[in-house]
């Protein structure tokens, strides 16, 4: 599948997005680990401003200005209009760097990652989804479309490495139970979340699916969850306190 435009919508579709998509503290704990002892961070394709160190001094880049407004909503520091791959800093401004679930709406990639090297000194921490993962999780037979809209979308780790260059370390990271940050595998145990519109909204693969599509997928959900058919085959996720699957941190250091 080719997405011609990988960036989503968000001053069109995302007016509710910070209310589902929130720091989960127990995934925090691995970013404010990785970016260590830093004290000027850059945070790019930043929105409402989820993983921001509140004891850090943090520059937000978010070209979006409904994320923007959802920022000063949210007491988050004010965020630069400007995209990843043109970021008006110098070289080696900061101490380190994040793009939080965001470089894959970035329309150049390899640009807006070799940008984030350039103006940071220290450590460049992105969090993302491994595309080569994406299969070992239970929507993958439930939303196959949505899957290949997200296979198409997520750089490879090994693209970001090349990318990033110098040292990387990838970090599984671990989804609890109850995590607050809505995307997909966030709701790995709690499958009802998916027939609610507004939980679709904050995730933006949804909006890159052919017309008719997300209804069909919602609907085999949905009737599935109505006759235990789901819950016979999947229904331990309910009790497993943690999932590790496609989430991964990538720290490169210079």
């Amino acid at each position: 599948m080719k997405i011609k435009d990988p960036a989503f919508d968000y001053d069109k579709l995302g007016q509710k997005y910070s209310g589902y998509r929130q720091t989960d503290p127990r995934i925090a704990a691995y970013v404010t680990k990785a970016l260590g002892d830093a004290k000027t961070i850059l945070n790019v394709g930043a929105g409402a401003g989820s993983y921001e160190p509140s004891d850090k001094y943090v520059v937000a880049v978010e070209p979006s200005i409904v994320m923007r407004s959802q920022r000063n909503k949210n007491g988050k520091v004010p965020a630069i209009n400007a995209k990843a791959d043109n970021l008006p800093f110098d070289d080696n401004t900061f101490d380190a760097s994040m793009a939080m679930v965001t470089v894959h709406h970035w329309p150049d990639m390899d640009k807006g990652l070799k940008e984030l090297r350039r103006v940071t000194k220290g450590q460049v921490v992105i969090m993302t989804f491994d595309p080569n993962e994406l299969d070992n999780f239970w929507n993958a037979n439930y939303f196959p479309e949505l899957i290949a809209v997200e296979k198409a979308r997520y750089p490879t780790i090994e693209f970001i490495e090349r990318s990033l260059g110098g040292t990387c370390e990838i970090v599984p990271i671990p989804i609890p139970l109850d995590c607050v940050d809505g995307f997909q595998e966030a709701f790995y145990g709690r499958p009802e979340a998916f027939l609610e519109k507004e939980v679709r909204l904050s995730q933006s693969a949804w909006g890159f699916l052919p017309e008719g599509v997300e209804e069909k997928l919602v609907k085999a959900l949905e009737d599935d969850l109505k006759s235990g058919a789901w819950d016979k085959k999947y229904g331990h996720f309910r009790f497993e306190p943690s999932f590790t699957c496609a989430l991964r941190l990538i720290i490169s250091r210079p």
